[in-house]
């Protein structure tokens, strides 16, 4: 009989010195997975394998990544994250553990998620926001972007903010909110969904500059939607502005969660 626990863990960590979450070659260099791995058999002599609620790049942060493994350690749950985090680099947290059902996976049992995109635009960039925000010096009209954003709520075909390379088999998404807020000089563009595709949040940043810009009008992002053509839309915003904030499992609406963002 299998008496191991389904562990379900939150974590917080910066990605600026990781190859991204997903486990690599060593020779990439250090990912989360492969960290955090690497410190559960230093604590308990046992190898396991993470599931995650999302497999973010190389550079882009999160503030409330889930991950669930199975183990036959007997370390009580409550002391998982002091025993994790005394033997984890200082950038990487965290910050709560439970025992969850036999059935639940980080990823598959998710309902939604929020992901937060953060634009420093300020003249000269902020040094102590450098790593956790895109600096563009060119004045923003924030307002239209925010109108531009209002187009990509809904359910649709992503193909055109979605990179090549993904394994998406199909690409349909709900985006449920898809907002842009200005507070003197700091931008930020937050996503929530069903699901995102390889690179949708960092496109979808990319191509909302491009509006504030003036280059794409905001009217046309439902052209972009229907061309299914990822050359319409703007590059893809680089990877320290993006941040996973919230992974939601529970059958609460985003309004319920987050009522300030509707």
């Amino acid at each position: 009989m299998d008496d191991k626990r389904n562990i379900c863990l939150k974590v917080a960590y910066d990605g600026t010195h990781y190859h991204g979450f997903q486990r690599q070659p060593e020779f990439h260099g250090p990912t989360i997975q492969g960290t955090l791995e690497t410190v559960w058999a230093k604590l308990v002599e046992e190898e396991v394998t993470l599931n995650t609620a999302g497999r973010t790049d190389t550079g882009v942060h999160a503030a409330g990544q889930v991950v669930n493994f199975r183990t036959g350690a007997r370390i009580p749950v409550d002391k998982i994250p002091k025993a994790f985090n005394s033997l984890l680099p200082r950038d990487i947290r965290i910050l709560a553990a439970q025992e969850v059902a036999e059935d639940f996976h980080a990823r598959f049992s998710a309902k939604w998620k929020r992901y937060d995109y953060q634009i420093d635009n300020r003249p000269v960039a902020d040094v102590f926001t450098r790593l956790y925000s895109l600096h563009e010096p060119v004045k923003l009209d924030w307002q239209r972007m925010r109108q531009g954003a209002q187009y990509l709520v809904g359910r649709h075909n992503f193909k055109a903010f979605s990179a090549a390379g993904g394994t998406s088999k199909t690409f349909e998404r709900t985006l449920y909110l898809c907002q842009v807020a200005e507070n003197q000089g700091d931008i930020r563009i937050t996503c929530i969904g069903d699901g995102f595709l390889y690179n949708m949040v960092r496109i979808i940043a990319g191509t909302l500059v491009y509006v504030g810009k003036k280059r794409i009008q905001p009217e046309g992002i439902p052209d972009i939607l229907t061309s299914l053509d990822r050359t319409r839309g703007g590059v893809t915003a680089p990877p320290q502005g993006l941040t996973l904030s919230y992974v939601h499992y529970g059958e609460e609406l985003p309004e319920d969660i987050f009522p300030e963002l509707f």
